[in-house]
């Protein structure tokens, strides 16, 4: 059994090698090894306002009033945000802030602390 990688497309198990290509044959596609190591080496780097990169777990501080979609109130600026979580989307921090409850920030309007 060979070591090549699924098709990225399709994910079929019956690549193989054509060159410097590789091929699937369920669905045509054709793609070199070397963007699949590129590839699999992103990941997806989180950074506040100033350009610190976020953890999970930090503490972040607002930087702009941020009003609450579906509500009159507003996250004032200066509210500090603890233990965040990072998650994949438009809005990438997961947090509780206190008064409020379980809210979605974006990177853009925090900055770490």
């Amino acid at each position: 059994m060979s070591n090549l990688p699924n098709c990225p497309e399709c994910n079929s198990e019956y690549t193989y090698e054509d060159g410097s290509l590789l091929v699937c044959p369920e669905c045509a596609h054709e793609w070199s090894l070397e963007s699949v190591n590129e590839n699999s080496e992103d990941i997806r780097v989180i950074k506040d306002a100033n350009g610190n990169v976020l953890n999970d777990g930090d503490s972040v501080t607002v930087i702009k009033d941020l009003k609450v979609k579906g509500s009159s109130l507003v996250i004032k600026i200066g509210t500090k945000v603890k233990n965040i979580r990072l998650i994949d989307g438009d809005h990438d921090i997961d947090c509780k802030i206190d008064s409020f409850g379980a809210m979605k920030l974006k990177s853009e309007f925090v900055k770490k602390i």
